[in-house]
């Protein structure tokens, strides 16, 4: 699964002190992230050594999987800095989410504002199995509701991994890119890895997130980066400075 045989750099040593991560799944018990509260505070104390020191959490919206609504998830929101200011950890969780984009996705669309990331910018996902047949008037209409999309892991849709010409055809629409560092490391799979690649040599790469569900995501930045070469990697990294 290495590309190269020079090492390279520990992913955890990219990290800057005062990152700002805008994908991750820390509030307890709403999704398939963090289960309970002691499970979010491990989680945020190992991100911390890092370098996290701020994070936008982003629990799922999915119909019928994950039904959380603007209301459950900042209830959890307050839930967890109660708790870390109990326990008087230096920092704070904003909440955002994280969209599928399917036909609910749409009517939520028309009614309700949606939970962003910072002012218009909003995450979305699809599925891993195939995108939806109305992807491009999806991009349309959230751009019409006066949102940024930003694609979460593009480069973990195994369905374009042979076809960049789609990841332009993405871009040209109007979406921004959010890759998964830990895509990098080869966590995913080498085709993931290769796949980054691609997506950061090309320029396509706007901003980071570490996707952190569970400790061994965590644990998973004492792997080193196996793609070429570092820069486009550490240029998306210091774009995630445009949410503080």
């Amino acid at each position: 699964m290495i590309f190269f045989s020079k090492k390279k750099s520990f992913l955890k040593d990219l990290i800057p002190d005062n990152f700002i991560d805008i994908h991750s799944h820390l509030i307890p018990g709403i999704d398939d992230g963090a289960k309970t509260v002691d499970d979010s505070i491990k989680l945020i104390s190992q991100l911390k050594k890092i370098g996290f020191l701020h994070s936008i959490t982003t629990p799922h919206i999915i119909h019928n999987v994950w039904n959380n609504s603007p209301e459950t998830i900042k209830n959890g929101e307050k839930y967890l800095n109660d708790v870390l200011k109990e326990k008087e950890f230096n920092c704070n969780v904003k909440a955002a989410a994280e969209y599928m984009m399917d036909t609910y996705f749409l009517e939520l669309l028309q009614k309700e504002k949606l939970l962003t990331l910072k002012d218009y910018y909003i995450l979305v996902e699809m599925s891993y199995l195939n995108p939806p047949l109305q992807l491009f008037d999806i991009i349309f209409e959230i751009q019409v509701a006066g949102y940024k999309p930003i694609l979460a892991h593009p480069e973990r849709y195994l369905f374009y991994h042979n076809n960049l010409d789609t990841y332009h055809k993405l871009k040209k629409a109007g979406c921004l890119f959010q890759l998964n560092l830990l895509s990098v490391t080869g966590y995913y799979g080498e085709s993931v890895a290769k796949t980054a690649q691609k997506l950061l040599e090309n320029n396509m790469i706007d901003f980071v997130g570490s996707d952190v569900h569970h400790l061994n995501h965590v644990e998973s930045f004492e792997n080193r980066i196996i793609i070429k070469e570092e820069s486009h990697l550490i240029q998306a990294i210091q774009n995630n400075q445009l949410f503080l």
